[in-house]
């Protein structure tokens, strides 16, 4: 009786089972970058990130930092880490920008996109290229879409598959090595068969440049958080694009114009950014796809007071944003870098104890003042993984705090397999 009850019950939900498996995988195995930056493509040089690594050590060697609101003893532990990653990886994200960021005049773009593409290519050669990179071009609304799909072409075709090597994938911080991708990211999307329409397009592109791409969705206009059916849009957006998708980027300033917020009020932490990202990061659970952050075009330029005001900003922002499980975000000037990795890496340093204390605990199933189911465990064990791949937090650290071994880490994370 029983036995006929499950077998016919394992029937019914077989096609349930594997619609879900289909749809949400599951965590992504390779390291996340803590930041996305944004460079206009007629900016793009040999030795990019190296020269951002070096203005933002210029820009603390010169203002020094100003009170972000952390513990003396952490902020002990952190600078000098952030020394040498800017040092080390400064960029762990690039985006060639043809799209907003780029003032370019009608005519010049082509020759922009190549020069751009050539500058990469020679750092991909030399091994000093950021772990990701990808190129933003112009949306696929009406006025733009040809544009767009052209600058994608230029680009890739100047790249040269010769330059983007077949790598096992992102590690650690200190051990870089290039993920043999590239990122395309899409602006301004409006409606799901826009992504449709786009996949056949990265295919044609992937197979006549002989190059993998990798699509990201960028979500600014309030249409693509919920369409006129009253339904979430990022959800079917995500869906459509399915393995290809990377993340979803939140962008800050579109989206806020596009309700009508006054520019002063236009910020990351708005009420309304808030609703936009909450809906992103329903969509992309358990899909492999991330939610992204967006940016801050307050910049730290400027008389030290102007700086160290931007740097406070900036620093509270990345913090936040951690704080709401966004791993990355958008940096938009060198200097920025110094408080992106001063803010994460505080953040990853002072959960680790406790981490450490409470997955220890959970493992030995022994007693504590905390008691921490499965999915509790594996958000623990995340934050120490994520620590771990940015340079946060190191090995023996987690060793000696009494926590376990990177790979024991990674399963209960819940990463698939196949990760670095």
């Amino acid at each position: 009786m029983i036995s006929d009850l499950l077998a016919e019950l394992d029937r019914r939900l077989a096609p349930v089972d594997a619609a879900r498996l289909a749809a949400f995988p599951g965590e992504r195995p390779d390291r996340q970058p803590v930041h996305t930056c944004y460079v206009p493509v007629d900016a793009v040089v040999p030795g990019l990130a190296q020269g951002w690594g070096a203005e933002a050590l210029a820009a603390l060697d010169e203002h020094g930092l100003p009170d972000l609101g952390l513990d003396a003893a952490l902020l002990e532990q952190v600078l000098p880490r952030v020394r040498a990653k800017l040092a080390a990886e400064p960029v762990e994200d690039l985006r060639v920008d043809a799209e907003d960021g780029y003032r370019g005049g009608p005519g010049r773009e082509d020759d922009d996109v190549r020069a751009a593409a050539a500058a990469l290519a020679a750092d991909v050669r030399d091994g000093t290229a950021p772990p990701w990179f990808g190129v933003r071009a112009k949306s696929l609304e009406l006025g733009t879409r040809h544009r767009g799909v052209r600058t994608l072409d230029l680009f890739l075709g100047a790249l040269s598959p010769l330059s983007v090597p077949k790598a096992g994938g992102p590690r650690s911080a200190f051990g870089t090595e290039s993920s043999g991708r590239v990122i395309v990211t899409l602006p301004k999307v409006t409606d799901v068969e826009q992504v449709r329409a786009f996949l056949p397009v990265l295919d044609a592109l992937e197979a006549a440049h002989g190059t993998r791409l990798e699509l990201e969705l960028q979500i600014e206009t309030p249409q693509a958080v919920v369409g006129p059916d009253g339904t979430v849009t990022a959800a079917r957006m995500v869906q459509a694009a399915g393995a290809r998708l990377l993340g979803l980027h939140y962008g800050t300033y579109d989206y806020s114009a596009a309700l009508g917020i006054a520019a002063a009020h236009q910020s990351s932490n708005h009420p309304a950014a808030d609703f936009a990202k909450q809906a992103m990061q329903v969509a992309v659970a358990g899909t492999g796809a991330r939610a992204v952050d967006g940016s801050t075009n307050v910049l730290p330029v400027g008389p030290r007071e102007q700086v160290h005001t931007a740097w406070q900003l900036h620093a509270w922002l990345v913090d936040r944003a951690l704080r709401r499980g966004f791993y990355q975000g958008w940096d938009l000037h060198p200097a920025q870098l110094v408080t992106r990795y001063t803010a994460t890496y505080a953040f990853y340093r002072a959960a680790l104890p406790a981490a450490c204390a409470r997955l220890a605990a959970y493992l030995d199933r022994s007693e504590s003042g905390v008691l921490d189911e499965p999915a509790t465990a594996r958000a623990l064990a995340s934050v120490v993984v994520r620590g771990l791949d940015c340079g946060a937090v190191d090995d023996d650290e987690i060793a000696a705090g009494g926590g376990p071994d990177r790979a024991t880490l990674t399963m209960l994370s819940g990463r698939r397999p196949g990760g670095s």
